[in-house]
């Protein structure tokens, strides 16, 4: 099944003959928004639109498709089909992953039991993001993350939206399928927002590679120490670090012998030196390589690549 058929068939009778009517490349489509009483919206090339109920792409609201609470609700049911219930713990992330690897941000009215969400009703906001592999990105880095015959732990900094995620599920699938040298790594992966594997019925719908084990929707400090001692991997791989327990979960495994590769948010290496937790990393040289992506660029592209010592390694200009 290919995207379109694939989002398609998550949308509502009268949202989806609107969106068939789109003259568009889904390969180029990253999301479809969804509010109630409020004209249909999508990301397409990077650029926002709103949608006429003949499909055509228009710069401002009028005679756009108003989204209703029918459309929303119908939506819903064929996200999660027709058994909302089975996918409460998603929902109170936020979330629920579909098939394709897509991923359906939901908001509504927040049930709270004490200060933890129990879960979410009037569910009356949805933010369709289309996943987007790109096989081959993280080649042109392979060579800078293997150091005298050793994978260096690496810490890939990024804005949001510079293309970290894609970046890091590249690396993965090199990594286990032997890309780097001719030598494959066993890779544990704890995707705590199904965004690296995008687990569907606990089947990865991205490409991780041959020998990577992945922990879906599993808090990234427990995870990793669960791959540690339950799958024994020779990589550990995880997104968007910052917590103290992501930290310490960390330094137990470089400890241990396992290898990093994590991603954070960040403009550039001294923003993360600055970082009350992240900056003691930097200075005790836990991560050999740091990769810093451009923001201002296409998603991808590196800016600048340091070492252990914040040595400059590569300076930029490298579209992965």
């Amino acid at each position: 099944m290919d995207k379109r058929q694939e989002i398609l068939k998550t949308l509502s009778c009268n949202l989806r003959e609107v969106l068939s009517r789109c003259v568009i490349d889904f390969s180029y489509l990253q999301e479809v928004r969804l509010r109630i009483n409020q004209p249909l919206m999508v990301v397409y090339d990077n650029r926002g639109y709103f949608i006429t109920k003949d499909g055509e792409l228009r710069d401002t609201p009028e005679d756009a498709f108003l989204v209703t609470q029918a459309e929303l609700r119908e939506t819903m049911e064929y996200i999660s089909n027709y058994s909302i219930y089975a996918y409460e713990e998603e929902i109170r992330q936020g979330y629920i992953t579909i098939q394709g690897g897509h991923r359906v941000g939901v908001a509504g009215k927040a049930v709270m039991d004490g200060e933890e969400i129990r879960n979410l009703k009037y569910i009356s906001f949805l933010n369709i993001r289309l996943a987007h592999e790109v096989k081959g990105c993280a080649t042109k880095l392979m060579q800078y993350i293997h150091s005298q015959g050793q994978l260096c732990d690496t810490l890939i900094i990024s804005p949001p939206g510079a293309g970290k995620t894609t970046l890091l599920r590249d690396l993965i699938r090199q990594l286990s399928n032997g890309a780097l040298s001719g030598h494959s790594y066993t890779v544990g992966v704890v995707d705590e927002r199904s965004e690296i594997g995008a687990c569907y019925l606990g089947v990865p719908q991205n490409d991780l590679g041959i020998q990577t084990d992945i922990l879906d929707c599993c808090p990234k400090a427990k995870g990793m120490m669960m791959l540690i001692r339950s799958m024994t991997p020779q990589v550990l791989a995880v997104d968007e670090i910052g917590s103290k327990e992501d930290l310490e979960a960390i330094k137990y495994a470089i400890t241990c012998g396992c290898h990093l590769i994590a991603t954070v948010h960040g403009e550039n290496i001294d923003e993360i030196r600055n970082k009350p937790l992240l900056g003691k990393f930097v200075r005790e040289k836990l991560f050999q390589r740091y990769i810093i992506l451009d923001g201002q660029e296409k998603a991808g592209t590196i800016k600048s690549i340091y070492d252990e010592r914040g040595s400059l390694i590569s300076g930029g200009g490298c579209v992965c």
